[in-house]
């Protein structure tokens, strides 16, 4: 029977439960099929923590070995690092992974040689039709002759590659504490920061697909407390917290206090303008205001885009950006093949803070200038009605501008807000931000009882 893909196949990459919606048999398919897509004679593989990710990556690769590719196993990794991989290594690569989801999930994501996306529109529609076709009808034929599966080690040079994009050797000493959340930080983070003047103060660093401790979702702000009553108990200069495949990284200041991811894309923004003058810089729709206006002060073009790594990656190919960021703790870099990595960005972070005397708090203060709502998610009967009947209060209204760049953004002098459904699940996510905490509230309580109503 042909196996039906649509729940699991997403806009970006594959993600479901094990064993329920994929199973090995499935993952073994999908080797296959990306090597097909690709046309890969050799690829790089990595996987999480999760109890199904060393199963199910073993069949992709002979998946694509029985196929004729030869297949690099990195074995356990954090998400930018198989991306690292794929780019020094100059090869398509997989890693499995469901990211902050729970325990009984799993996914791959996937992209072509130098880190470069696979989406729905960049090869994920064909993989998907391939792997439907032959679990119906078969397998493909094995190659006159198979791949080879090798094994290769790659945190070393990850770690000694980011060290390189950051200079952290003159920095005062300071003391982070680190959140992986059971989660691939506890694998990289003793790694990359081996040698740099930091005290860290490790938390939840065992490897653990369960999530014992809590969720591996620092957007979430419960799963931040720990982290925030840690840093101020130990009197540290900051916090980080990782999610479970570590590709986003969140900050908290001194005081506990979560720092936005707007506020860190500005900074990170403005560090990378200095080393790259009148760059380009890439902001997605749901970024602070402060993203656009900081890219300007240091003599950037600010470019801004639909959510979504597939179109900050392809947005960054295209205009020759330096850095990209968005509200959800990604950050791209152009000297990282334009793929995330939470870990640079951090560097970064522990870079500006640490080149001067000041309180984390202090420091970003200039670049967190408005206020915001943060995400709120509501569940809907029918998200399209929902969202129209917001338009149609909005529409015609004097001093607004409307836009449908993804989902609907109403722009006014004084606030602004985002309203966009959830691919994946029946939600309206909404977003906004106004000059005064005042007029945030009440344009956020109005939308709300327009989408809950």
């Amino acid at each position: 029977m042909a196996a039906d893909l649509s729940q699991i196949v997403k806009a970006y990459d594959v993600r479901g439960v094990v064993p329920d919606q994929w199973d090995e048999s499935l993952a073994e398919l999908f080797g296959a099929a990306f090597v097909t897509v690709t046309q890969a004679d050799a690829i790089v593989i990595g996987h999480d923590m999760r109890p199904s990710s060393p199963g199910l990556s073993a069949a992709f690769a002979r998946g694509a070995a029985a196929l004729g590719a030869d297949v690099t196993l990195i074995g356990l990794c954090s998400t930018d690092q198989l991306y690292y991989a794929s780019g020094a290594l100059d090869l398509p690569g997989a890693m499995f992974t469901a990211s902050h989801n729970p325990a009984r999930y799993n996914g791959i994501k996937m992209c072509r040689k130098g880190a470069a996306p696979v989406g729905q529109d960049t090869g994920l529609a064909e993989i998907r039709e391939l792997v439907e076709r032959w679990s119906e009808q078969g397998a493909p034929a094995v190659a006159p002759k198979p791949g080879t599966i090798t094994e290769r080690e790659t945190l070393t040079d990850y770690a000694a590659h980011l060290k390189s994009l950051v200079d952290l050797t003159a920095i005062r000493p300071l003391k982070v504490v680190v959140d992986a959340g059971n989660g691939m930080g506890g694998h990289t983070v003793p790694t990359v920061f081996e040698g740099l003047p930091l005290d860290l103060v490790p938390m939840y660093f065992e490897l653990d697909g369960t999530f014992p401790n809590h969720e591996a979702n620092p957007l979430d702000p419960a799963n931040i407390v720990d982290l925030q009553a840690r840093v101020i108990a130990e009197g540290a200069d900051l916090g980080l917290a990782f999610d479970g495949d570590a590709d986003r990284c969140f900050v908290v200041d001194q005081r506990g206090e979560p720092v936005s991811p707007s506020a860190i894309t500005a900074l990170v923004a403005a560090r990378e303008l200095a080393r790259h003058p009148g760059g380009t810089v890439i902001h997605n729709l749901i970024t602070s205001w402060s993203v656009p206006e900081v890219v300007r002060e240091n003599g950037g073009t600010p470019v801004r885009t639909r959510v979504g790594h597939s179109f900050i990656k392809q947005e960054m190919a295209a205009t020759g950006a330096i850095f990209g960021g968005e509200h959800s703790a990604h950050y791209y870099f152009a000297d990282f093949w334009n793929a995330d990595t939470g870990m640079l960005a951090a560097l970064h972070v522990l870079a500006a803070l640490g080149g001067q005397e000041g309180t984390l708090s202090a420091l970003v203060a200039q670049y967190d200038r408005y206020a915001g709502s943060g995400e709120i998610n509501s569940t809907v009967d029918d998200q399209a009605a929902r969202a129209a009947a917001v338009r149609a209060a909005y529409e015609g209204r004097d001093g607004l501008t409307l836009d449908e760049l993804d989902g609907l953004t109403v722009t006014a002098q004084d606030w602004w807000f985002n309203l966009r459904a959830s691919n994946t699940e029946p939600l309206l996510r909404l977003n906004v931000e106004a000059r005064d905490e005042a007029t945030m509230a009440k344009v956020r309580d109005e939308v709300l009882a327009l989408v809950r109503g």
